[in-house]
């Protein structure tokens, strides 16, 4: 006699198996990532950040904070461009190497050192593809592509000949593909891989790297091997030249700058219309952000008469040590893992890329490297960051330091240690610090240095073996790359022009 075997129950049993396993597989598979850095948009660019004080249309931008969580605390390493990307990309402040102040010119070896590891080769090891479609604005040299040997800056404006070399630029830092610039006055120097390819206007240049982005995201969804991919896109917009595109020249009805943030926030568009069509949108990280405040060269001022606040109205612009200087735009889309239309009030700073994207792969950051980094992984699932750092340090274009703990924010300085009014020169009988309490004071117009030196203290005391030792996370012995750097840089300039002033 046979057994009469009902095969209904066990296909539904393999079938939810399957799905299962499936779906696990999904959850446990490496997300695409892509980091969209733009070039000099303060908070208040985006309108969804800054609803009332915003007048500049940002829809792609706009979209991605319903879809993702907005970090209302979020700092760049540095108000200005360099020492932002070099935070970036290696998990560390920039004044620990010899940049102590300003940004790089180009034409010189690059900064990071060749050794060190970067988010790049980092998540390279993790089997992943990387690409950098931009602006790189960490140095790298040029050899001449005939004699081979290194051509010399010697004019402010000095473009490298077509074909030259680049022997330590990003394809020598971990990236698999670059194509891009390395800072705006060369940015007619298109560069590919390790070489110079050709010359073009500067106006084609945000066009030309949202088309590449957009291609490089069609190429990858085409492969076949299944490796997740990790696109950065830093960007050269808005930052000078402030040159629109044809089709999007009067667009906002406020001027150039205005035109160029649309255009800006349309390549955000671009990139994520681009996953979505590939199906690549649920499975893909994305992070936009900025690598400091607006620029006076956007007409700050003439842009508040139209009642359009860059800062939204955190003091301060690019180069300063108040707010405005660095706190960004963060925006984190991630499908399936962030809550959509969320907020987190968690204190970030872009050095804590490379600690995230560590715990998000789940492999430790590597040896000597990310000394100032810490993962907000926890806050992208609404949980509270974990963090062996106390606060994040602040710095300005002239490299004075501020820092932030908690509530309390000390600045080094007398005035914006900026191109903000005052600088350090207008501000002969002010306190030699600022201490300001961002929580009840956010626009830093009540300066407590004298009334609370008790919080002064704490935070300079926290402050000092932070710099000194080398990280301000725990770990592994780190050292930076110069032995002195210079904590109180109003106090070494005083004493400087006093001891001319004797001879």
């Amino acid at each position: 006699m046979k057994l009469k075997v009902n095969t209904i129950p066990l296909i539904l049993i393999l079938l939810s198996f399957f799905s299962w396993t499936t779906n696990a597989q999904e959850n446990t598979k490496k997300p695409n990532i892509v980091f969209i850095v733009c070039d000099d948009l303060g908070y208040g660019e985006i309108q969804s950040l800054a609803p009332e004080t915003s007048k500049i249309k940002t829809p792609f931008t706009d979209q991605l904070t319903k879809e993702g969580m907005v970090f209302t605390d979020a700092h760049s390493g540095s108000a200005v461009c360099t020492p932002t990307r070099y935070g970036i990309m290696t998990g560390r402040y920039s004044w620990r190497t010899k940049l102590q102040s300003g940004v790089v010119q180009g034409f010189a070896p690059n900064l990071i050192k060749e050794d060190r590891p970067t988010i790049a080769n980092f998540l390279k090891d993790q089997g992943y593809h990387t690409a950098i479609i931009g602006k790189w604005h960490l140095n790298f040299q040029y050899l001449d592509p005939d004699t081979k040997k290194p051509i010399e800056k010697i004019a402010k404006k000095q473009l490298p000949p077509v074909g030259a070399i680049i022997p330590d630029g990003p394809v020598n830092r971990g990236f698999d593909y670059y194509h891009g610039f390395h800072h705006a006055r060369d940015m007619k120097a298109v560069i590919e891989n390790d070489k110079v390819i050709l010359y073009d206007d500067e106006i084609n240049m945000l066009p030309r790297l949202t088309t590449k982005s957009v291609e490089y995201i069609n190429q990858q969804a085409k492969n076949k091997d299944g490796k997740p991919f990790f696109l950065y896109v830093p960007l050269g917009s808005p930052h000078t030249p402030i040159l629109p595109s044809k089709e999007w020249q009067g667009k906002s009805g406020m001027g150039d700058y205005a035109d160029f943030v649309m255009q800006t926030d349309a390549t955000v568009g671009a990139i994520t219309e681009a996953l979505k069509a590939n199906g690549l949108s649920e499975n893909t990280l994305v992070i936009f952000t900025s690598d400091n405040g607006t620029s006076k060269a956007a007409d700050i001022e003439g842009l508040a008469e139209k009642g359009h606040i860059v800062s939204a109205g955190y003091r301060g612009s690019k180069s300063d040590l108040w707010d405005g200087g660095h706190r960004v735009p963060f925006i984190v889309k991630w499908p399936n893992n962030v809550k959509p239309s969320s907020t987190s009030d968690a204190l970030i700073c872009l050095t804590d890329i490379m600690a995230t994207f560590s715990e998000i792969t789940d492999v430790a950051v590597p040896s000597k490297s990310g000394e100032d980094s810490v993962s907000f992984l926890a806050a992208l699932q609404g949980e509270e960051i974990n963090s062996t750092r106390a606060g994040v340090i602040h710095h300005s274009i002239s490299g004075h330091f501020g820092y932030r703990l908690g509530k309390w924010k000390l600045l080094l300085a007398k005035g914006s240690g900026g191109w903000s009014s005052p600088r350090e020169r207008e501000a002969a009988d002010t306190p030699k610090a600022q201490l300001y309490d961002i929580e009840n004071d956010p626009a830093e117009t009540n300066n407590l240095y004298e009334t609370r030196p008790e919080i002064a203290k704490k935070l300079l005391k926290q402050l000092e073996p932070d710099i000194k030792t080398g990280r301000s996370t725990k770990g592994e012995f780190a050292k930076n790359d110069v032995d002195k750097i210079i904590l109180w840089k109003s106090e070494k300039k005083k004493n400087k022009n006093n001891n001319k002033s004797k001879h």
